[in-house]
């Protein structure tokens, strides 16, 4: 028998309502009583006496095993969060002077974080006078999208910021 309050749920004699309105452990209603009478029969079942509606008049309380409870509804909860997918947004940088290979070596790792399912923001960052020239990080940005299109889609076409240029890339299903 737990007497302890857990997630402001409160258990046995930790209820302070004078009268409750009591559910079995199969789920049938057994009424309303006293508490100090359904925290007997609690005992006597080898239950837990769990307040499940505080707010109702009067109180709803439940014979379960409180223990068992609790650990339901935490893999409940595990479960859930895993259920949640987490997009993922990776990052691949390039220079409007990118070698040859080099592009090579950055469309092979859109095209593995393609298939691990996170999106890809492509960034071209420009030095010095480089960013007089916009039109080359342009092409350079078209001909990305353009090599990996059998994998993604832009999602957000390129874009200045400051001194760089931005382009989303979302994977196909």
């Amino acid at each position: 028998m737990k007497t302890s309050v857990q997630d402001s749920t409160r258990v046995n004699r930790a209820i302070r309502a004078r009268e409750v309105r009591l559910i079995g452990a199969d789920g049938q209603q057994l009424g309303i009583m006293p508490t100090r009478d359904a925290l007997a029969i609690a005992e006597e079942q080898e239950l837990d006496l769990v307040e499940v509606a505080p707010n109702a008049e009067p109180p709803v309380c439940r014979l379960m095993d409180y223990g068992k409870y609790l650990y339901e509804k935490q893999k409940r909860e595990r479960e859930s969060r895993k259920a949640q997918k987490v997009i993922e947004v990776k990052e691949v940088r390039l220079r409007p002077k990118t070698d040859e290979h080099d592009i090579q070596v950055v469309l092979n790792k859109i095209r593995k974080f393609a298939k691990e399912g996170a999106k890809i923001r492509v960034r071209i960052r420009f030095r010095g006078r480089e960013i007089y020239h916009p039109e080359v990080a342009q092409d350079l940005m078209e001909r990305v999208a353009g090599d990996v299109s059998d994998v993604v889609t832009v999602e957000a076409r390129p874009v200045l910021d400051g001194r760089s240029m931005v382009m989303l890339l979302t994977p196909t299903d």
